[in-house]
């Protein structure tokens, strides 16, 4: 019988093993079937706490540690390694330190410059624009970034509302400093990027760098006392009118320079980044990302489609920013061969179209895309770790007790929050629109803008849930499903009011463009006389070698929107108006409305008695006004 222990070497187990097994095995399958997200969520909840506690630590031990703090320590620690590629040349993180040293030394002798002062800047994208920034910055100065799409009246208001004692212009805008120069306050010192100026009373920036120190100036300039003191204002990009000037504290550029770790960049990755420097995605998520990472940043001048892919594949990029229509326009290029034949493993950014996300990944091959949310100015931000096509991010229980929000009713035609008859805001339930509201506390502070205590109170609602809260009023319309995925739904200002229904600007231009011959749809509302609400209106970009269908635009929006939804009015264009941040200019459309005798592009008016489109021409127009054409 010996032979029996040839086939039994090992001890038997003991008989509660397979049932713990087939309970582990059970648990972990309605953890697959009733908590998917449940590690996914866990992992980027201890991120975010890992990073909160770290901040905090810094504090409780009386050092407040900022984004340009750890900026100085790593060219201390890697000078050697490449901070900034611009057009092929590299800038290492001691070039950097060094050249924003003799920016400090230049304005700390010849600028007269206090600590907290504000200094404007308006530059492209440049290796000086974060010489300067990082200069300023070391002196304890406020640093302004001026949107350098923004010309005449708007320049001088964002000027004006940031009141700054130095406004420093990049050699490629000195047009656009002659345009405002006459009219610029007198107590205002411009300084601009140039050996020489033609310009009276300018001063010259670039010679006197280059004279200038490299000796760091005395730290005690720049340290921070308070992680909620204000050190760069960042514009809105006015999408709905003037840009206002966000104020941005130490706290807003650390939380924003955690967002690619957060995401999953490391030290070795190469971040590519063509959005312009002034916006916050650029500044904040890129720049600051980088210096958080310790990672190595691909500058461009401006973004250019036709270059994105072979720039990628020249430097090596691992991670690429976008915003708004970015992916749109990389996927509107000609196919070429090798497309997916790159390194770029991550997309972070926000505003995709869920069929371009699609799209963009069929195309070029696995790059995981990072969608996330969150205003310049606000206190809220989501993230999709999951990487779920459409969603903006994820909530729970956990989140909501660190970052609380809601999303409330809103009355579009009263252009505000419903409230019950006690006087308090509704929520609204999964998988209904809602208005977006964070609530306002010591954790999560709202800062306001520069300038217009107005504009900063109209973004605050009080008496929301119960006496004497206050939430940030972020304007956007969202969703929340009933597995907790947040998705974008619009603006308020997108979303109008018509025959006593809303609609969705986003819902409409998405079936638009479905049809193949239009490239890119803006819709928006305006206004009728004697009709209540906002009749819908499109403009309209043709894909090239195509020409307008009206038969099949007809065909497509009665078939595939509510009758309310159905735009009453097209306006055909060459180029779609954009902001700097590649954002649909809807302001001065609505603004100029239906008129053909004000507008020369081609308009079209949605004749329900014809069951199709017609030109709109002045008789028409008359008529409409008249009120004997029915709408």
């Amino acid at each position: 019988m010996s032979g029996w222990d040839d086939f039994y070497p090992l001890p038997m187990l003991p008989s509660w093993v397979p049932g713990a097994a087939a309970g582990i095995f059970s648990l972990h399958l309605i953890q697959k079937l009733l908590f998917p997200y449940f590690w996914a969520d866990l992992r980027y909840l201890l991120k975010v706490l890992v990073y909160g506690l770290r901040v905090e630590m810094y504090r409780l031990q009386g050092r407040i540690v900022t984004v340009l703090d750890k900026f100085v320590k790593l060219a201390e620690k890697q000078p050697h390694k490449p901070f900034l590629i611009y057009e092929g040349k590299v800038h290492t993180y001691q070039d950097v330190d060094r050249r924003s040293n003799r920016v400090a030394q230049v304005f700390l002798h010849h600028g007269a410059l206090k600590k907290g002062d504000t200094v404007a800047l308006l530059m492209g994208n440049e290796p000086d624009f974060i010489h300067v920034w990082f200069g300023l910055a070391k002196l304890g100065c406020v640093v302004a970034f001026l949107n350098f799409n923004v010309r005449s009246r708007s320049l001088l208001h964002c000027v004006s509302s940031c009141g700054p004692k130095i406004l420093v212009v990049g050699a490629d805008l000195l047009g656009t400093l002659e345009e405002i120069l006459p009219n610029l306050q007198k107590d205002v010192s411009v300084w601009i990027m140039t050996k020489d100026s033609t310009f009276p009373s300018v001063h010259t920036l670039l010679d006197k760098i280059e004279a200038a120190s490299e000796d760091p100036v005395p730290v005690n300039r720049r340290s921070a006392n308070n992680l909620k003191s204000s050190v760069l204002y960042i514009f809105t990009s006015g999408t709905t009118g003037l840009p206002k000037a966000a104020v941005i504290s130490h706290m807003q550029v650390l939380k924003g320079a955690a967002g690619l770790w957060a995401f999953g960049a490391t030290a070795e990755d190469i971040i590519y980044i063509t959005l312009p420097l002034y916006h916050s995605a650029a500044s904040l998520l890129g720049i600051g990302g980088c210096i958080e990472l310790g990672a190595t940043c691909v500058l461009k001048k401006k973004f250019s489609a036709s270059q994105f892919w072979s720039d990628c594949k020249k430097y090596n990029v691992t991670v690429i920013q976008y915003i708004g229509e970015l992916c749109r326009y990389l996927c509107s290029q000609p196919v070429k061969e090798g497309e997916k034949n790159h390194k770029v493993r991550l997309a972070v950014g926000n505003g995709v179209r869920n069929d371009v996300w699609r799209e963009f990944l069929d195309r070029f091959g696995a790059v995981k895309i990072s969608e996330f949310y969150g205003a310049t100015e606000g206190n809220i931000c989501f993230m999709n770790h999951t990487g779920k096509i459409g969603s903006v991010g994820r909530t729970n229980f956990f989140y909501k007790l660190f970052f609380p929000f809601d999303l409330i009713k809103y009355d579009f035609q009263k252009d505000e929050p419903i409230r019950n008859k006690h006087g308090w805001c509704e929520k609204v339930k999964k998988g209904e629109a809602g208005l977006l509201i964070s609530k306002v506390n010591a954790k999560n502070p709202f800062f306001g803008y520069a300038g217009n205590k107005r504009h900063t109170e109209k973004k605050l609602l009080c008496e929301v849930f119960n006496k004497g809260d206050l939430y940030f009023n972020t304007g956007d319309l969202m969703v929340q499903d009933h597995e907790n995925f947040l998705y974008f739904w619009d603006r308020i200002g997108d979303t109008f009011r018509w025959k006593g229904e809303n609609v969705a600007t986003t819902e409409v231009s998405d079936i638009i463009v479905m049809l193949d011959f239009i490239q890119e749809a803006n819709v928006y509302g305006v206004s009728v006389p004697d009709h209540e609400g906002r009749a819908g209106m499109a403009s309209l970009i043709l894909k090239q070698n195509t020409s307008l269908d009206l038969e099949q635009m007809y065909k497509q929006v009665v078939t595939y929107l509510p009758s309310y939804a159905c735009p009453l009015f097209l306006r055909v264009q060459e180029k779609m108006e954009m902001t700097g941040t590649f954002k649909q200019q809807k302001f001065r459309l609505v603004d100029e409305g239906f008129n053909p005798s004000t507008i020369t592009d081609p308009l079209y008016f949605l004749d329900n008695s014809k069951k199709a489109y017609v030109l709109l021409t002045e008789e028409v127009h008359e008529m409409i006004l008249s009120g004997k054409m029915k709408l």
